[in-house]
């Protein structure tokens, strides 16, 4: 961002044209006033968000779920997680909500360990990870029907140092999980204050 004496520059909206609206995700393009004069075109894609959990038994195994992803045509080592696509659903009931139908597990004590914008570069999407803790068996959600890629998802646990060891094999490569794995090694490690609950 420049900066200027009388403060940063402001990026107005001078116009905006929706051109394409799909079952997530949306497309829009804005003109905006740049620095120094004149206008540039931004391609922005909507996005509702989404959380994660990294979820953590009394053996510090992590809870990881295999997961085919289309855009790839790959399976792919992820933590459980979903889309906010609820309304008026607090993040941290759509963790909650999302652990017990990918995983059927509960959790005792839930942390908000980071928050991320995948793809800040033409995204809005904002993801919320949690740290979930005291884990026990629960049913699915009433209503839930297990279908699509999900039909498909593995569910296992593994010692979250070796996850950890994962992500730099190459082994764990969706950001969130990465971020994710590498967010709560660092918990565990120093104990570094986090945000409150709440937070985003």
């Amino acid at each position: 961002m420049t900066e200027t004496v009388d403060g940063p520059h402001e990026y107005e909206v001078v116009a905006s044209e929706e051109v394409y609206t799909g079952r997530i995700i949306s497309l829009r393009k804005d003109t905006v006033a740049m620095p120094g004069g004149g206008t540039s075109v931004r391609e922005v894609v909507h996005h509702p968000g989404a959380v994660g959990i990294v979820a953590l038994d009394d053996e510090d195994r992590v809870v990881m779920v295999r997961q085919y992803r289309h855009a790839i045509g790959e399976h792919l080592w992820e933590l459980p997680a979903g889309l906010r696509d609820v309304d008026d659903e607090p993040p941290v009931d759509s963790a909650r909500r999302e652990l017990a139908e990918e995983t059927q597990l509960a959790a005792e004590k839930w942390s908000l360990l980071v928050t991320q914008h995948p793809s800040p570069g033409f995204c809005d999407e904002l993801v919320l990870l949690y740290l979930a803790e005291g884990l026990s068996d629960v049913t699915r959600p009433d209503g839930f029907v297990v279908e699509h890629e999900e039909l498909d998802m593995t569910v296992e646990r593994v010692p979250l140092a070796e996850a950890v060891q994962w992500v730099f094999d190459g082994k764990v490569r969706n950001a969130l999980a990465v971020i994710g794995l590498l967010a709560a090694a660092q918990v565990r490690a120093t104990s570094p204050r986090l945000r409150p609950l709440d937070a985003t």
